[in-house]
């Protein structure tokens, strides 16, 4: 690939994003995402203000790289949750006390130093402090089992339950944390028409 075409991660990664309308087993392979960690209710402020840092570092991050001559696709936003024991039906607890790692993924030429500067340039412009917050990490899950589900946010815990039977019938429990994988943007797409790559790790 020439340094003048757009690097587009979900292409060159497709196999860890076409996902059916039923639990798969397959396993991801490491990679590396700008993240931002919070806790709070979705859509809360806290949720909205660390959205907003790590968009506009990845955004920074981007043009940056794009004016020295390798562009690249930003990608949809990602997160992985917990409550308070890191357990899979975090859904029962009470969401102001859910924890959320918000995530980018991003090429592997992207480096630290991309990050810091891009911090550095948006602290200047009087952004908030969020911005310090993000980081650049690589992230290994490994063999998991995912499926698309469709439809709001709040039934996800019976696609969930599909997916851990599925595990179960190959002798796998899950083991890791709760990933999303946003392939809509919920401002413009009615709840029941939603379509939330889920992703949980198993061993």
């Amino acid at each position: 690939m020439s340094s003048s075409e757009k690097v587009d991660l979900y292409k060159l990664h497709k196999d860890d994003y076409a996902t059916p309308k039923k639990p798969e087993i397959l396993t991801i392979s490491p990679a590396q995402y700008l993240t931002v960690v919070g806790q709070g209710e979705p859509g809360g402020d806290t949720f909205t203000t660390r959205i907003g840092a790590l968009y506009a570092v990845a955004y920074t991050v981007k043009m940056t790289s794009k004016f020295a001559g390798r562009d690249y696709v930003v990608c949809k936003l990602e997160a992985v949750w917990w409550g308070s024991s890191k357990r899979p039906d975090f859904f029962k607890e009470d969401m102001s006390k859910w924890n959320w790692k918000l995530m980018i993924r991003t090429p592997e030429f992207i480096r630290q130093k991309d990050i810091r500067a891009a911090q550095d340039a948006l602290e200047k412009k009087g952004k908030g402090p969020e911005v310090a917050e993000v980081k650049l990490e690589i992230i290994d899950e490994g063999l998991c089992v995912q499926m698309l589900h469709v439809g709001p946010y709040d039934q996800e815990a019976v696609t969930v339950e599909v997916m851990k039977q599925a595990a179960v019938e190959q002798g796998l429990r899950f083991h890791g944390l709760h990933h999303e994988i946003y392939l809509s943007d919920p401002r413009r797409v009615a709840p029941e028409r939603l379509r939330t790559i889920l992703r949980v790790p198993v061993k």
